[in-house]
Order: C-alpha cells, then sequence, then structure tokens
C-alpha cells in the first residue's frame, strides 16, 4: 500500500512539473531574431566611428565594392561596409562604371557559436508507462557570442593594381539565457534592444 502511495505521488509531482514546463519553437527563419542581431551588430561594432579614418584612396573616390566569405552573411557584411564607406565621404557602387578604385570586403570570418551549461534531470520519455518529464534545470546557461572579422582589399581602377590591405575590423557581442531552480529565467546581453520573448505574465497584460 505504500508503495502504491509513493507511486501515486511521484506521478502527480511529475505532472504537476510537466505542467509548469514551457515549450517553444526555437524559429520560423533560419536564424533567429536574437542570431541575427548578434551576427549583424558585430559587423557595425568593427567599423570605426572616426570619420578622418585613413583609407589607401583620396575622399569623394568612387568605389566598386565586392565582396568575398565562406558564409551566406556577407551581403549584410557588405551592405553595412557601403553604409560606413558612403559616411566616410565616398561614393559607393556595384558597377564599374566610373570607378576610381576597387574595394573587396573579405570576410575572414562572420557568424555565432552556442556553449550551453547544464546541472539538472535532462527530458525522459518513458517507455513502459506513457508519461515523459521534461528537462529539470536546477542550473542552466545557454551562452550565445556572435563575431566578426573582415578586411578590405583596395584596388586602383581600371588598371586593377592592388595598392594596400586594410588591417582587421573584429569585433564581437553576446547573448547569455540562465535558467535557475526550473522556472526563473534571465539573461544578459551587450546588444542593443534584444528581442524579448513573451512570457505568460506579458500575455495576460
Amino acid at each position: 500500500m505504500k508503495t502504491i502511495h509513493i507511486l501515486f505521488l511521484s506521478v502527480l509531482v511529475m505532472g504537476f512539473l510537466s505542467a509548469c514546463s514551457t515549450t517553444q519553437k526555437v524559429t520560423n527563419t533560419a536564424r533567429t531574431a536574437t542570431e541575427q542581431l548578434l551576427i549583424s551588430e558585430a559587423v557595425s561594432r568593427s567599423l570605426p566611428k572616426q570619420i578622418d579614418l585613413a583609407l589607401p584612396m583620396p575622399k569623394g573616390a568612387v568605389v566598386k565594392l565586392e565582396v568575398t566569405g565562406l558564409t551566406p552573411d556577407k551581403d549584410m557584411a557588405k551592405g553595412l561596409v557601403a553604409g560606413w564607406l558612403g559616411l566616410l565621404g565616398y561614393t559607393v557602387q556595384d558597377g564599374p562604371e566610373n570607378a576610381t578604385h576597387r574595394v573587396n570586403v573579405v570576410v575572414d570570418s562572420l557568424g555565432s557559436e552556442v556553449g550551453t551549461t547544464f546541472f539538472g534531470i535532462p527530458p525522459v520519455q518513458a517507455s513502459l508507462i506513457p508519461i515523459s518529464l521534461p528537462e529539470l534545470a536546477l542550473f542552466k546557461a545557454e551562452l550565445q557570442s556572435g563575431y566578426s572579422r573582415f578586411h578590405l582589399d583596395v584596388f586602383d581602377m581600371p588598371s586593377g593594381r592592388f595598392i594596400a590591405s586594410s588591417s582587421p575590423f573584429i569585433a564581437d557581442t553576446f547573448y547569455n539565457a540562465y535558467t535557475l531552480l526550473f522556472l526563473i529565467s534571465f539573461n544578459k546581453t551587450d546588444l542593443t534592444s534584444p528581442p524579448k520573448i513573451r512570457t505568460f505574465s506579458k500575455m495576460m497584460d
């Protein structure tokens, strides 16, 4: 009889914990909004803010801008660099017409990484008894980082003569999500206005 009582209480506890858990679909896009910000802000932060930055071509030059890299995100980096060159006083275009210089954005590394630290009980799916137990985290940390490194190769046009390479532009970002004692969640980040996941309390507002 005592065994039956213990089993019954165990089922009630697992049912309660299952009811308290939240199932969240990570994303409906190729990258989450947070991951997109991690990458794009890393590129933006790597670009110097001083307008008098010395590049190996005269101010006001007409620049044909190209990009090279292994990541599909290189086009986003190209757009941000184009706007930055415009702020410095250069005229940026895709075609060679009237261009005095060609600038190749060489993307050495651009992307995000995730590391996880977990202490608790992982999700359990029972085979004999139709009872599933969600992940129970006494402590969980999901550490996301964005990283950007690229440089500029400058060529003369129309000769195609190589002039010089810039120093590397390097920056990183982070978004860390923490869970304590099953239900207490919070995060730390250096992103500007990161997206916020709607909680039950916010849904009731």
